[in-house]
């Protein structure tokens, strides 16, 4: 099914850290709340466990869930109960290593994914998890999405959007609060460069290190102005994308003409 409008839900959940019944009943509930024209639901990133920020390889290895776990299978119901796709990532263990995945689930259960590129060495992720060499970008309901996690942001080459392969860019993060003017300026600035829609979705809570986490989440358009909209009583926030809005304008301003050409080098 094609649409001119893509309806999208950010969730900026309240994570439970290292409580994976807890987080996974407050997905349950969530959903149960959400608009029922709702096209894509956006998870915060490590959505199950919260990201292991300062954990040791052991600590990781205790929390990380299998592809075909009970995680996934919760989320495969969840996609197909509402007629929906879901983005989030979880922290996968495969063949005895550690992975930072991105998951894209649709209503079919059809499942596609990749792992985080750029591992937070502040706080530790590159010592205890494998990383990706490839950024996700697929198509559905007729809109071309390419997915990223959390630190990512920061790498304006990985998030480039060449020759318009994508119409929305999808950032699921645990930035904490500190950092939200970063975060911010980020999501608009990769919109902007990018003649993208962008979501970025952010948690809430307190992680082992105490690091606190707000929960900012945003829709923006391809101007970089914000267009989700905050449920009252709710932590849910909404975001209507219409694909003829951004068309016309990139014919009006084709700035993606004039891209420079580049290719990225995997080590």
């Amino acid at each position: 099914m094609d649409s001119s409008n893509l309806k999208v839900c950010l969730a900026p959940l309240n994570i439970l850290w290292g409580d994976k019944s807890v987080n996974l009943d407050r997905l349950n509930h969530l959903t149960d709340e959400m608009h029922p024209a709702t096209d894509l639901l956006i998870l915060p990133e490590a959505f199950s466990t919260g990201y292991p920020t300062g954990m040791t390889l052991g600590e990781v290895q205790e929390i990380a869930e299998d592809i075909n776990g009970a995680t996934v299978e919760l989320l495969k119901r969840l996609a197909a109960r509402h007629n929906i796709a879901i983005v989030c990532s979880l922290i996968i263990k495969e063949n005895e290593k550690l992975y930072n995945r991105i998951l894209f689930l649709e209503p079919s259960g059809e499942i596609f994914f990749a792992d985080k590129a750029h591992l937070f060495r502040m706080g530790g992720e590159n010592e205890v998890l494998e990383k990706g060499s490839k950024r996700l970008t697929l198509r559905f309901r007729g809109w071309n999405i390419s997915i990223i996690v959390c630190y990512d942001l920061r790498f304006p080459v990985w998030c480039r959007n060449k020759n318009n392969e994508y119409d929305l860019l999808v950032v699921v993060a645990n930035w904490p609060k500190v950092r939200t003017f970063v975060w911010e300026t980020l999501l608009a600035a990769r919109a902007i460069e990018n003649l993208s829609y962008v979501c970025g979705v952010n948690c809430k809570g307190f992680d082992f290190s105490e690091n606190e986490y707000n929960g900012c989440s945003l829709a923006l358009d391809f101007k970089g102005k914000e267009i989700s909209v905050e449920v009252k009583n709710s932590d849910l926030q909404y975001a209507v994308l219409n694909k003829d809005s951004l068309l016309k304008f990139r014919d009006k301003f084709p700035v993606w003409m004039d891209a420079d050409k580049f290719r990225i080098l995997h080590e």
